[in-house]
C-alpha cells in the first residue's frame, strides 16, 4: 500500500464511526482525490486550447460515477 493511500485510511479512522461508515469514507476520499488529479490536470490546462474542459469532466464523472457529492 502507497503512503497516500495510507494516509486516507487513517484519515477515515474515527472511534465514533461503524466499520461500514469508515469503509464508507474511505472510498469517498479515494474518490475524491482522483478527481482532484484530474482538477489539477484542468488548472495545467488553463489557456491551452480545450481549456482543461476534458480533465473538468474526468472529475466530475468520477464523482457522479461513484456517488460522490461535491
Amino acid at each position: 500500500m502507497n503512503e497516500r493511500i495510507r494516509q486516507l485510511y487513517y484519515e477515515c479512522q474515527d472511534e465514533s464511526q461503524s466499520t461500514e461508515q469508515c469503509y464508507q469514507k474511505f472510498a469517498e476520499l479515494i474518490v475524491r482525490e482522483c478527481a482532484d488529479i484530474c482538477m489539477e490536470m484542468a488548472a495545467k490546462c488553463a489557456g491551452l486550447e480545450g481549456d482543461g474542459a476534458l480533465a473538468k469532466d474526468c472529475a466530475y464523472w468520477i464523482k457522479k460515477d461513484f456517488g460522490v457529492e461535491e
